[in-house]
């Protein structure tokens, strides 16, 4: 599904980071948590929101 705009723990908007995050730690060589670091996502539970969320658009829209 589509990540999602606020973190569920604390609610800072963690939508506004995930292309570039998966942009450039999913599909690139670049370290997860450095990007995290780069992009100023320092909250542990925010971090889980990017990197275990899976972008399943994709796969679910030709059945709706």
């Amino acid at each position: 599904m589509m990540v999602p705009v606020r973190c569920f723990t604390c609610g800072t908007v963690v939508a506004d980071e995930w292309e570039e995050f998966k942009d450039r730690a999913r599909e690139g060589d670049e370290d997860p948590e450095a990007v995290l670091d780069e992009l100023g996502v320092d909250r542990h539970c925010c971090r889980r929101m990017l990197v275990s969320h899976k972008d399943l658009v994709d796969i679910v829209a030709p059945y709706q």
